[in-house]
């Protein structure tokens, strides 16, 4: 069945009489395109296509095998299977408590191992054993653990930090790698952090990518935080720890850096250990760089010390073994490069406005990979490696975006106050018409140093900005990556500083075109973004109408204090323990300009964010009352510091433009 009939078969019924723009209803179900395994000849993958029920909040999947040389895709019925990895040995998929395999591209399967309670399965290349995770009760939190005879009891008690984290509470609960040989029960498998308060899959987004076999089958090498209460809290130094089965010796690779080490990845002739690598500990966002290990000497070598861009995407290794491609931010989107590990030149491959996201295969020249912009969801895309051409492969959406008119892009550099140039995107709404007037909103990034590009987002998506009749400005500010090095850290210790100039160079600049309604313009953003908010609108200098903050930093001395990764509150902003305290506590904090906010403000915050608590939204609203301001609190309790469920972010949506409806 060829691959447009395949995806003209699953359309949603849904969606045959929508709107000609982008809506709430529509993002939400549009189809999601998920590769979930690649032959390892890299001839065939097998994608997953899912879709939201919007009545009970589910995601509904179907499963395609896909013939990469002939463009042709075929419906595959895993059943309840959930795909585990495809290699030499075929494919491994996981039922209940039982591990299967299919040697004939999943028509068929056996019984493979019989392995209970388990996450994260990684199975070695020679098919002899098993690595998987689960998590393992290592110290006594709980009081309903530490006293037996109360099992009612709710009580949680802690001596040290990190003990929440993200949108959990620790429950004394770690992840921990085993290895059994599949010739044994599961209940021989080595615990490798056996009694340790350690992490691997680190979380809260660690997963099976956090811990592979070596070629020989012979050494598990695993991701972890050698580190346990207060000093977890304060650092980021992962290090990458090498256990040897037939030995029990466990060995750390990287335990000369102090940073992020983390995704190793072996290339295809063994040789080669590379794993991504930032220097400086408790610094989140430094300088992302690629590093090889030559297996057999263990010698070292930094391959992108020298370039002037931190890799903050995918990487993957060619099949040779002579190159390396990887994505990363650049210049306001993403784009594809390449990397020789013998002499450390890297090429930039693709470029356009949009962003090259994994990278999933490579079959004679073409590499292929997924691809997003602000209009469209990730499609299968193929790069022609001599020229960087691309070519869209599979279009999982072509009916839903048939039925509705795109916005534009466009970026613009802007002079900033100190003399600088910065990236500007200008998102337009659907049939843009220059010689009109439209409300317009200063769109205000999170992080402080996550990449603001040509991403595709069911919450802070540009495309339904656009199609509600807004003009989005998104500026590059200081502290975003793809801008050079020293751009991306001048961020640091200066939040409020010259980041908000560039905010407000952003804003004027735009009054100044002909169809930007310079009295109707409103500044919104989330997290570091809802900082941005909360500081704008105390030296706005009335050049906003409106406001909108999501998980917003209100009070930057209770958030330091009550945050739950102490490493990027004492790397960005300083301790409110310091004498004299820092200016991200006096001259950089929301809380000191209430008394000049002077314009409606809604603020929106989740009830398990640990990382901005639920009190900083809580106060921002409570003050702007107080102050005598038109305001909104919206609450989720049950989300963190995103919105993840259908329902919420409906309503979120929905709430959004609603305020802005009113205010704007």
């Amino acid at each position: 069945m060829k691959l447009k009939h395949t995806i003209l078969a699953i359309a949603a019924p849904f969606l045959m009489n929508a709107q000609n723009v982008m809506t709430p209803e529509i993002l939400w179900t549009l189809n999601k395109l998920g590769v979930t395994a690649v032959s390892p000849d890299q001839s065939s993958l097998i994608y997953s296509i899912g879709k939201t029920d919007l009545k009970t909040e589910k995601n509904n999947k179907k499963n395609y095998f896909f013939n990469i040389k002939t463009a042709e895709s075929t419906n595959l019925d895993l059943g309840k299977k959930a795909l585990i990895q495809w290699d030499k040995n075929g494919i491994y998929a996981h039922e209940g408590d039982k591990i299967y395999l299919s040697k004939d591209a999943g028509k068929t399967w056996i019984e493979f191992y019989t392995i209970g309670d388990a996450d994260n399965i990684v199975i070695s290349p020679d098919g002899k054993k098993v690595a998987f995770s689960k998590q393992v009760l290592v110290e006594k939190v709980m009081g309903k653990d530490k006293y037996s005879d109360v099992p009612k009891t709710t009580a949680h008690i802690y001596t040290d930090l990190n003990h929440r984290h993200w949108d959990y509470f620790n429950e004394g609960k770690y992840n921990h790698v085993f290895v059994v040989n599949v010739s044994q029960n599961v209940e021989n498998a080595k615990d490798l952090l056996e009694g340790k308060m350690w992490d691997s899959p680190q979380r809260p987004f660690g997963g099976a990518e956090d811990f592979i076999w070596s070629p020989d089958s012979n050494q598990l090498l695993y991701v972890t935080k050698p580190l346990s209460g207060a000093e977890y809290a304060k650092s980021t130094n992962t290090d990458i720890f090498a256990y040897d089965l037939s030995s029990g010796i466990t060995k750390n690779l990287t335990e000369s850096n102090k940073g992020y080490d983390m995704g190793p990845k072996f290339s295809p002739d063994g040789k080669t250990l590379l794993w991504m690598s930032m220097e400086r500990d408790g610094y989140e966002a430094d300088k992302n760089d690629i590093k090889i290990m030559d297996w057999k000497s263990q010698k070292v070598s930094n391959l992108t010390k020298d370039w002037d861009e931190s890799v903050v995407g995918d990487v993957f290794w060619a099949a040779d073994s002579k190159t390396i491609y990887y994505t990363t931010a650049f210049r306001g989107t993403k784009q594809l490069f390449s990397l020789n590990p013998k002499t450390a030149k890297i090429q930039q491959i693709t470029k356009g406005d949009f962003d090259v996201n994994e990278i999933l295969a490579l079959n004679k020249n073409l590499l292929l990979v997924t691809r997003t912009d602000i209009n469209h969801n990730a499609d299968l895309f193929s790069v022609d490696l001599k020229n960087g051409a691309m070519k869209q492969i599979t279009d999982v959406n072509k009916d839903n975006y048939s039925k509705i008119t795109p916005g534009k892009s466009e970026l613009k550099m802007v002079k900033t106050t100190d003399g600088k140039e910065m990236g500007v995107w200008f998102h337009y709404p659907p049939n843009f018409d220059p010689n009109k007037n439209y409300p317009t909103l200063l769109y205000c990034q999170g992080g402080p140093q996550s990449a603001l590009t040509q991403y595709f987002s069911t919450r802070w998506n540009f495309a339904l900005m656009a199609a509600n009749g807004y003009i989005v400005v998104a500026p590059n500010r200081r502290g975003m990556p793809g801008w050079g090095t020293q751009w991306n850290e001048e961020i640091s210790k200066d939040w409020g500083g010259q980041p908000m100039r560039d905010y407000l160079a952003a804003a004027d600049y735009a009054k100044t075109l002909p169809y930007v309604d310079g009295d109707r313009m409103g500044a919104v953003g989330a997290s570091y973004g809802g900082y941005s908010v909360f500081m704008l609108a105390g030296i706005h200098n009335n050049r906003f109408k409106t406001f909108i903050a999501h998980d917003g930093l209100f009070d930057m001395k209770s958030w330091a204090l009550t945050t739950d990764e102490l490493w990027f509150a004492n790397w960005d902003v300083g301790s409110p323990m310091e004498k004299p305290l820092p200016k991200a506590f006096t001259e950089f904090n929301p809380i000191n300009f209430v008394d000049q906010w002077n314009k409606p403000m809604m603020i929106i915050q989740g009830g398990i964010d640990y990382r901005v608590p639920y009190e900083q939204g809580q106060e921002a609203f409570q003050a702007a009352k107080l102050h005598g301001l038109k305001a909104k609190f919206l609450y989720f309790p049950n989300e963190n510091h995103w919105v993840l469920n259908a329902h919420n972010g409906l309503v979120w949506q929905r709430e959004f433009f609603d305020w802005l409806r009113e205010t704007l």
